[in-house]
């Protein structure tokens, strides 16, 4: 089922945050929803490739990488494994690479853009904390919606 965050905060107004960043729309799947788990980490994927290999029962990855676009964070192949394993969607604040195959998969992806260069796999970072990126709180366990007109939260 398919929910228009416009609709939803039509509805539901200021019981949401709405994210102001603008993302990109990356993966084969524009519109997706679900609990939110959260990864900080700065240029180093190994966290989030770790986490994304995990079932993700529908949930949604939000991953803090400081806004930084000097390295992907998630290539296909973690995003080939995040499909697999039931994540709906992935809301990375920093790069990805590999576009054209996220493009096709079965998963949610919002990114700032892309970037060629692979990123450390040292699994540097933190999970499952509270993060807050331009004023919106991604709180692990929170639902969140996305859809081509953006990002909504629940409060």
């Amino acid at each position: 089922m398919t929910i228009a965050t416009a609709d939803l905060y039509d509805d539901r107004g200021e019981d949401l945050q709405s994210l102001a960043t603008q993302m990109l729309d990356l993966g084969g799947h524009p519109s997706f929803h679900g609990p939110i788990r959260t990864v900080r980490c700065h240029r180093d994927n190994g966290l989030v490739k770790s986490v994304l290999n995990s079932p993700g029962d529908g949930a949604v990855l939000v991953v803090d990488g400081g806004k930084s676009l000097e390295s992907a964070l998630m290539g296909d192949m973690i995003a080939e494994a995040a499909a697999r394993n039931g994540w709906a969607g992935v809301v990375i604040f920093g790069a990805v690479r590999d576009r054209e195959p996220i493009g096709r998969l079965a998963l949610g992806v919002k990114a700032l853009g892309s970037n060629p260069r692979k990123s450390a796999k040292d699994g540097v970072g933190d999970l499952d904390e509270v993060l807050e990126i331009d004023g919106v709180v991604f709180a692990p366990g929170k639902h969140l919606w996305a859809d081509a007109d953006g990002v909504l939260v629940e409060r």
